[in-house]
Order: structure tokens, then C-alpha cells, then sequence
């Protein structure tokens, strides 16, 4: 029998059985559920045929069209679920050769856009075959109203602040592997943040797809029932995408745990992590900032670079950004209430780590 659940219920399932995206592949690309499985109805091209037949003609004839499409696709779409559940399972295809079909008791969960035809279809079919099938009331839709409610909920957040070069990410991650809960914004997002953030980093998701897997790392988070998150501070944008308006919000009201390092050695550090890129995609970095940066600062960073006197080249754009990001760190409301500033000589990140650790829990036992 076919179950209709709600958003809360289908993601708490969803960490214990595959979840099924019947939506056309245009649509899954743009964004998902995370960790969903891609099993479209309908291609992308069948999908605009199937929904004008709708809006032109009648609901019967498009549901005729849809059946001619999901005819033909019957026995692949219950193998490949097979297939999923035996992934999930750990069966190996080998040893499903003898047994071409998972046990009926097997549980799957299914959605579409509104929770409609498509998901419908999807659903009775697998039912039909033996599955036990969940499906999704309000579809994708009401899953993106439950991503942007995450937004809206109030979290402890400490930002770990300090400029550019100061090994923000390497801490956070340290905080990490010291069973800290932490949002990595910048891994979420594919980039680092400044014109150089997209060196070495995969394409960058949608903004749609951006906003799911941050909606993804908070839920989890609040059901492991941390008190402090540690994030990075960021710009509202980070590369093409934008950290959504109440999360942004609750970021800039934040405590600021801010790393004082010396302008050398971020220096040194920030000429290591870039330096090792190619020339032309760093030309190409400092062009995107060239109208702020400034024609002459612009066209001497460029020949500091071409001389191979990266160093040099690094300055330059290091104090630009700490221009920029001085800027942004006073631009808050009660900057002075919310700053700590931590003291470090170099960057080491296990020692800057301990310092932040202990800086929190001093805070903490203050408040009490």
C-alpha cells in the first residue's frame, strides 16, 4: 500500500532508505534533495510535450501521451530501483543474478514537483512489483519550503573571522576533526571566497542546490543538539552564490572569534596556497578586480606576476583585501561586543585551534 508522508517524515526516512527523483533530468540537475537518486518519468523534452498536451488539450490526453512514454520504460525503471536498493544494501550484482528481485519488504521513497501524476505513476508501479513506496505530499515544492524554514530557525553560531591568509579553513577544519560542529560554507559553495576562490575548486553548484545542502548541514547539526557552530566569515556572496538573507543576518550578529596573524606570515601563507596555480588563471583572477583594485595597482601586481616574483604580486592584492575585509568587519551593528580577538605569531593551525577552543570556553564560563 502506497503511504503519503509529510516533508519531516520523508527526511527522517531518508536516512535509512533511497529516496527516488521521478522529476525530468533537467530538473534534477538544477538542484535536489541531497543524496537523491535521479529515476525521471519522463525526459526532458517528454515532459514539455506531456505538460503543453496538458494546458492545450486536456488532462486525458496528456495522461495518454505520459502513458505511451512510461510504457516502454516499466522494466528498466523496477530494475534500476532494484539496483539502487541493492547498492544501499551492499548486494553486488553478481549476487543478485541467482535472485533478480530484493526482498518485498524492501522501502523506498518517491517525489516529484508537487507530488503529483508523475510521482503517482512511479509509485504504483514500483508498488505493484513489491516495494514498499513512500511518497512525498507536496513534492519538491514542499521540500524547498522546509529548506528555506532552516534559515529562518535561531542558531549559536561563533564566526571564525581574521584576514585573508590567515588559515580560517584549515582551523575550521581542525575544529572538525576536535568534534566541534562546523558549517563549511565555502566547501558547501565550491569556492573561497575571493577572486582566487575558484582555483582548484569543481563548478559551483546552483543557487537552488547551494541553499539544499546548507539547509542539509544545519538540520543535521540541530538534531545532534551542539551548542556552539563555528563558521567562516564571508562576504553575503561567495563566487556566484549568495548566503541566504536570515542565515547572512544571524552571521553578522554573531561572536567573532578574529585570528591576529601578522601581515608576513599570512603573507607567506596565502603565496604557498596560490602560488602553485598557473599564471594565466591568476592574470585572470586579478583582472576580475581590477575596476577596485586600480589601474596601476592592477598593471604592477600583473608584472610582479609575469616576473615570477609572486610575492610581490601577493602584497599587493593582501592589502587590497585587507582594506576590503576591514571594511566588511565594521560594517556590523555593536562590532565591539561581538569581536575576540586571538593573538597568534604564526600560523599554526593545532595551536590556533586550542586558542579558539579555549576562548569559547572562557566566554562560556563567563555567561554563567
Amino acid at each position: 500500500m502506497i503511504q503519503k508522508i509529510t516533508i519531516e517524515q520523508f527526511l527522517e526516512m531518508s536516512r535509512q532508505y533511497p529516496v527516488l527523483d521521478v522529476r525530468s533530468p533537467g530538473e534534477y540537475l538544477h538542484a535536489h534533495i541531497p543524496g537523491a537518486y535521479s529515476l525521471p518519468l519522463f525526459t526532458d523534452e517528454e515532459r514539455k510535450v506531456v505538460g503543453t498536451a496538458y494546458k492545450q488539450q486536456s488532462r486525458q490526453t496528456a495522461i495518454k501521451i505520459g502513458l505511451d512514454y512510461f510504457g516502454i520504460k516499466m522494466r528498466k525503471m523496477v530494475e534500476e530501483v532494484e539496483g539502487i536498493c541493492n547498492k544501499e544494501l551492499g548486494i553486488s550484482k553478481d549476487a543478485t543474478n541467482s535472485k533478480s528481485q530484493i526482498p518485498n519488504s524492501q522501502e523506498v521513497l518517491v517525489h516529484c514537483w508537487r507530488g503529483g501524476m508523475r510521482s503517482a505513476g512511479v509509485a504504483w508501479l514500483l508498488d505493484l512489483y513489491g516495494f514498499k513506496v513512500y511518497t512525498l505530499a507536496g513534492g519538491y515544492k514542499a521540500y524547498r519550503k522546509w529548506v528555506r524554514d532552516q534559515f529562518e530557525k535561531s542558531y549559536d553560531l561563533t564566526v571564525l573571522g581574521g584576514y585573508t591568509g590567515s588559515g580560517k579553513t584549515a582551523v575550521l577544519h581542525q575544529l572538525q576533526k576536535k568534534d566541534w560542529p562546523i558549517v563549511d560554507l565555502e566547501g558547501l559553495a565550491h569556492h573561497k571566497g575571493s577572486a582566487f576562490g575558484a582555483l582548484g575548486e569543481p563548478k559551483q553548484p546552483t543557487q537552488e542546490m547551494f541553499e539544499n545542502l546548507l539547509a542539509q548541514e544545519l538540520n543535521k547539526l540541530e538534531r545532534l543538539l551542539k551548542v556552539k557552530i563555528f563558521i567562516e566569515d564571508e562576504s553575503q556572496r561567495i563566487g556566484l552564490l549568495k548566503i541566504p538573507d536570515p542565515f547572512w543576518a544571524a552571521m553578522r550578529n554573531s561572536t567573532i572569534c578574529f585570528l591576529e596573524i601578522p601581515f608576513e606570515e599570512r603573507l607567506d601563507y596565502l603565496t604557498a596556497e596560490y602560488g602553485k596555480f598557473e599564471k594565466e588563471q591568476l592574470v585572470n583572477a586579478i583582472i576580475r578586480i581590477q575596476k577596485r583594485l586600480g589601474g596601476l595597482e592592477t598593471k604592477t601586481a600583473i608584472g610582479y606576476l609575469l616576473d615570477d616574483n609572486h610575492k610581490e604580486c601577493f602584497r599587493i592584492l593582501l592589502k587590497y583585501y585587507d582594506k576590503w575585509y576591514t571594511k566588511g568587519l565594521f560594517n556590523r551593528d555593536k562590532v565591539t561586543d561581538l569581536l575576540n580577538k586571538i593573538s597568534c605569531n604564526n600560523i599554526d593551525v593545532d595551536n590556533i585551534t586550542k586558542l579558539v577552543i579555549g576562548q569559547i570556553q572562557k566566554s562560556t564560563t563567563t555567561a554563567y
